[in-house]
């Protein structure tokens, strides 16, 4: 008997230890202003006018099933237990009824018309790309994001955002240890956009589809080798907001975050500033190369 109590005595103390375990790592990260957040079961908290309108359809639609739900099953329920044989009730028998046959059949009809009014509303607001004050191209490799800004304030800039080394470093190891809030999400160079400005996302990938997301701005798009596809945000707040690659994409499709930075308009300004100063001396390089290759003579370009 002491063997046996000994047993479950170590079994009990094993599954405290993992409970205590999984509690641990789950408080050992925070909310993640812009991306996700700890045992969140809605969608994110909406930093642009089109999220928080897909926010509002969501719940508008939720009330709906949620209204049907309840009157269906209680009809149901209510029939079952009233009409019981039990309490001498009989089956009735009937073949069709038209006014019936009518009322289900315009019910649903109905109900789907006033889903639809606003869905499409919304759907047709996610497709306006029009009068964009930024237009930037978002190419997706294997396994990490292209930039490419083509039009607007900071034209000409391009670069490669690849998932934070450390943050990978990390991951090969176990995830052991202080988990950061950001962990999987930390890039070494962020999409930089200004606050308050209409931006235009376009995508394609190099290689395979890959899927351009960040659900704070309720913007989702397929990046598909040899086609352009299109999307658009505003965002109405400064900060950092986060999404990931949401096409299997290979096998380190969890390591292709994105990160995007909304700055003040200064703050923007002085950015591009910077990064135009950066890439001159590179750009002065090449161009002084070029110059060299040209005047050289026949002899040496053999």
């Amino acid at each position: 008997m002491n063997k046996l109590s000994q047993h479950w005595k170590k079994i009990a103390n094993c599954s405290m230890a993992a409970v205590a375990g999984l509690t641990s790592t789950a408080y050992a990260v925070n909310d993640l202003p812009g991306g996700p957040a700890v045992r969140q079961l809605n969608l994110h908290v909406p930093a642009t006018k089109l999220a928080a309108e897909q926010s509002s359809l969501h719940m508008f639609m939720m009330a709906i099933c949620l209204a049907i739900f309840v009157v269906v099953f209680g009809v149901m329920f209510y029939s079952i237990l009233k009409h019981r044989k039990s309490l001498g009730h009989k089956p009735a028998h009937f073949h069709e009824s038209v006014k019936v046959e009518i009322a289900w059949t315009l019910a649903p009809f109905i109900i789907v018309i006033f889903m639809a009014i606003p869905a499409t509303k919304t759907v047709i607001a996610q497709k306006d790309t029009s009068n964009a004050d930024l237009t930037i191209k978002a190419t997706g490799h294997q396994w990490r994001w292209g930039y490419d800004y083509i039009k607007g304030e900071g034209e000409g800039i391009s670069f490669i955002s690849s998932l934070d080394n450390a943050h990978r470093i990390l991951s090969n190891s176990g995830a052991k240890g202080d988990m950061p809030d950001d962990y999987l999400l930390k890039v070494d160079n962020p999409l930089v956009v200004p606050v308050g400005k209409k931006i235009r996302i376009i995508t394609t990938a190099t290689d395979v589809i890959h899927s351009f997301a960040v659900p704070s701005f309720g913007i989702k798009q397929d990046a598909i080798p040899g086609f352009v596809r299109d999307t658009h945000f505003l965002a109405e707040r400064t900060g950092d907001f986060y999404g990931q690659c949401q096409e299997l994409c290979g096998k380190e499709h969890a390591y292709m975050p994105i990160h995007v930075k909304v700055l003040s308009e200064a703050d923007y300004a002085a950015w591009v500033q910077k990064k135009k100063a950066e890439a001159a001396p590179a750009a002065a390089k090449s161009d002084a190369a070029a110059t060299q290759v040209a005047q050289a003579p026949a002899s040496e370009k053999k």
